[in-house]
This record gives C-alpha cells, structure tokens and sequence, in this order.
C-alpha cells in the first residue's frame, strides 16, 4: 500500500512531541540475517507517516532513476501510519523486531535513544563511509543529528534540513538606516532604531512560544558554547545557573522594550508570518520551512528580493560562534539494524547520492543532503538557504530539543511571558527546569 498522496501542510518546525512510557529494548546483533519485516526477502520495505508525502515521493522517483537497479533487485514498497499514533507504533513495532527496512525516526530523541541502545537502529555512519557515500551528507546536516541524538555517530538521514535566523526586510532596513546586526548589541540597537521610527522591530509568535524561547536557546549557545543544553541534558548544569538565566532575561529585555509589538501573547505562527510578509515588521526569526511562503507572490507582498537573512549575532565575550548555525532536520529517517543487508545497502548508497537533487527539484525541499544539480530557477531566497548551509561547518539545535517532554510543553506555553514582559527570565527558567527534573 502507498502513502496516501495527499499533501502536508508544515506549520511547525519538527515532529511533533509525544509522549513515551518505557520501553525494553534488548540488543540484537546487526547483519544480513532475514527478519519478518523484509531483510533478504527480495524488497526494500518504508514506513512513513500518512501526513508526509514528500519523502515517499521521492523515494518512488529514484525507484525509477538512479535507484532503478535497487529497485529491480528489491523492489521499494511502502506503508503508513498516522503521526498522532507515530512514536507508540514505532515502539510496538520495534519490541517484536517489526521494524521495516527504513522509516521516519521516532519523533522524540529519547525514545530513539532507547532504540539505539537496544540495537534496533543502523549505525549509518559506519554503513555510509562502507559504501563510500559519507561525503554525500552536508556537514551541518550531519552534525545535527549526531547532537540530537548525543551519541556521536550518525542514526538517521536528514531528508530535510532546516537552518533558522533572522529574516529581514531589506527595505525597511534601509529607509531607518540599519545595518545588518552581527553582535546582539547591534540586534538590539537595531530593534530600538526601527520602534524609534514607527517600525515593528520583530514579528514573533508569541502564542505559539517556540519562536520566543528558539531565542533563549540560541543566546545559550553563543554565550556558553554549543554543548551548553547537553550540559543541562547530562545533569552538570541548570537552566536556574545565572549564566543561563541571563540568556532568558535578554529575550525578557526586548518584550519589556516593546520590540515584538504589542499583544505578542496572541499573535499565532500564521499571523506573524502575515507580519513580515505584509510589510509590518522588520525582523522575524524563523527556519527555512518558511520558504514555502516566501516563495508564494500572493503571501509575499514586501517580494522575495527584498528578504534577506542573518545568522543568530555573536553575544560579547561568548563561547559559541556566529558559524554554528540554529538547525533542525525535520523528519528525518532511520534503517533498521537486523534488517540491514546488501539490498539495503544498495539503496542506501543511491538514495545518499541522488536525494538531495531528486527533493529540491521535484519538491523544493531542502534536504541535509548534497546536491549537485540545482533547479535553474531557483528562487532568491531559496538560493540563500543553500549558500548558507553550505558554508555552515556545524551546528546547534533547539532549546527544547534534549527536554522531556513536560518541560518542552512549559517551555512552549511561557514563552509569551517571556515575549510580554509578564515573566523574568529567572521565573521562566525555574518553571523549565522544575519540569524538566520531574522527567
């Protein structure tokens, strides 16, 4: 059965956190012996989310091109589930050795952790330099998912990547004779400058609260390094440590200055895009899904070419670098470790070679893939993301990212305090981090 072709509507920047009880994984030894679930059975088997169609897509069009002797060998079927039901299914699945040739990842780091541990998932950095395809991978990309998954090899292949920053509008810029901000001094000089003029500094979610505290994270990252949140994760820091707590009262600092306008608490994801795209807001931090908006002349009143991008500012005296660049990779996908044999090496070897091409010009979907042959076309504010991430040597991730997911849900849900002013950045930290101790 194939996924159902029916296309997904991305309103948020990553999977979906649901929440997982424990699970018992016990190891198993890897290779090329047969299982129930299509090892050495003659084809190449893919679970994906009913929601998602991109990835199955693409998938069927290297069957048909640079996978076509892949597919002649194990010919590429594919089933779904839905998203609501992803992670519990993926659990059941995997405790009876269930688990298809490929599929989308767990959608929470730490029931992949799990798998991981039990054996259940390829080690595909050791499968891809194998097959001599390791190269095919961007660096940042890369680097993403080993950070998300904190074991220093690679377990999933980024079928999308997105980088995240400061959107700005050129014109605006320009009337009130700001410069692009590269410190945080300079963001907020510049945040002041434009209010001073009548202009909104920053259109911001606040409803939503993830695009406030992506802010928090990100000053996490640039004042104490990017292994600042792991530290959190692994228990030899708190969110509640002042140098963390000064991250949170900055974001504080520009909801007390007025800077994301006022009733950011109700102001929802789709509402701040309409935001920067009307022309009403000069700044707005969000990842490169966006582009789909930005592309489309009947949202995009202010034009594509007049939409610039930068990078998170330095913060004075910080650890982290302007290169380590905000990302996430969407919906990324594993392969099954018992599961893994020639034929799935195979396709392995093709689909690193020839996705990240085959999703940019069949779907406009920037992948942490490679690509060689971009479409001619392209537009301008897609040709940034790709400059960008390939010049991006590494990474970090989200503020939630390494959260359970209670403090992920109170994180999200106080972000509009911090964007208001309702909330200091110590109160905002402590509620985060007393969530994240109860696990």
């Amino acid at each position: 059965m194939t996924t159902a072709m029916r296309r997904a509507r991305r309103l948020a920047p990553a999977i979906a956190l649901i929440g997982v009880g424990a699970l018992a994984l016990s190891a198993c030894s890897g290779g090329s012996g047969s299982s129930e679930s299509g090892a050495g059975d003659g084809e190449f088997t893919y679970l994906g989310q009913t929601e998602n169609t991109t990835i199955i897509n693409t998938l069927e069009s290297l069957a048909g091109d640079q996978c076509k002797a892949a597919d002649e060998a194990a010919p590429l079927t594919s089933d779904d589930i839905s998203g609501t039901q992803w992670d519990q299914q993926l659990q059941l699945l995997a405790s009876q050795d269930g688990l298809s040739d490929m599929q989308m990842a767990a959608g929470t780091p730490a029931l992949m952790s799990e798998f991981i541990e039990g054996g259940k998932v390829l080690d595909l950095s050791k499968a891809l330099d194998d097959l001599g395809v390791s190269d095919r991978l961007v660096p940042a990309a890369e680097s993403t998912v080993k950070a998300l998954y904190g074991d220093g090899a690679l377990y999933a292949l980024p079928t999308e990547f997105n980088i995240e920053g400061f959107w700005y509008n050129k014109e605006l810029l320009a009337d009130s004779g700001v410069e692009v901000p590269e410190t945080w001094d300079d963001l907020v000089d510049a945040a002041s400058t434009l209010k001073d003029a009548g202009v909104q500094p920053f259109a911001t979610a606040g409803k939503d609260g993830w695009p406030v505290t992506r802010l928090v994270g990100d000053y996490i990252f640039r004042t104490l390094g990017a292994d600042a949140l792991q530290k959190v994760a692994d228990g030899d820091a708190k969110l509640t440590d002042p140098e963390y707590v000064a991250a949170a009262d900055a974001v504080a600092e520009l909801g007390k200055d007025g800077f994301f306008g006022d009733a950011v608490g109700s102001i929802d994801y789709n509402a701040s895009m309409n935001l920067f795209l009307t022309g009403k807001a000069a700044f707005f931090y969000m990842g490169s899904w966006a582009l789909a908006n930005f592309n489309d002349e009947e949202q995009n009143q202010i034009g594509a070419d007049n939409i610039g991008f930068a990078r998170f500012p330095d913060v004075e005296g910080g650890k982290g670098s302007i290169d380590e660049i905000p990302a996430n990779v969407g919906i990324p996908v594993m392969l099954s470790e018992k599961n893994y044999d020639d034929e799935s090496a195979a396709w392995l070897k093709c689909i690193a070679e020839g996705y990240g091409d085959t999703a940019l010009n069949e779907s406009g979907v920037v992948s942490g893939f490679v690509v060689d042959n971009p479409p001619s076309d392209l537009p301008a504010t897609t040709q940034i993301v790709q400059e960008e991430i390939a010049n991006a040597p590494s990474s970090v991730l989200w503020f939630e990212a390494l959260f359970t997911p209670k403090a992920t849900g109170i994180s999200q849900n106080n972000g509009a305090g911090l964007a208001n002013g309702s909330l200091s950045g110590e109160e905002f930290m402590k509620l985060v981090q007393a969530a994240n101790d109860e696990g």
